[in-house]
């Protein structure tokens, strides 16, 4: 089955954070995300973020609000994204120079992939493992 495509993306990887609105900061200070809309909740929570980079977008919310995405992934781990970038080393450099700070702990440095493409890999204060890099897949078919 072929789905038409509008110029939007159709697919969205959407995470729960235990600490989203640190989330919200960490992806747009250290990765360069843009904050497209935040609806904050009861108690300090976030009921839904989405975050938009490039043409694509990430959707966000706190865990514990017990809605029923939030109780199927109770017990889901971490996950993993990758965002494709056109300067990896400048990405990584930024990542570096403000992760720190907000938790990112870098995994492996920009490194030359035998597909063709540069890679870097970090991962969040939580445990989500973030890739960015040069390969747009898709693109070489």
């Amino acid at each position: 089955m072929t789905e038409a495509t509008t110029g939007a993306p159709s697919v969205y990887p959407t995470l729960l954070y235990r600490d989203a609105k640190a989330a919200v900061v960490m992806l747009t200070e250290a990765f360069g995300f843009t904050k497209d809309a935040v609806y904050e909740g009861e108690g300090d929570t976030v009921e839904h973020a989405e975050l938009s980079y490039g043409n694509g977008s990430v959707m966000l919310g706190s865990k514990g609000r017990g809605g029923q995405f939030d109780k199927v992934m109770a017990d889901a781990g971490p996950t993993s994204v990758y965002v494709v970038v056109t300067d990896t080393d400048a990405h990584h450099k930024h990542a570096v120079e403000y992760g720190a700070a907000l938790g990112v702990e870098i995994l492996m440095p920009p490194t030359d992939q035998d597909y063709g493409s540069r890679d870097y890999m970090a991962k969040d204060a939580e445990g989500n493992v973030w890739s960015f890099g040069t390969y747009v897949p898709g693109a070489h078919s």
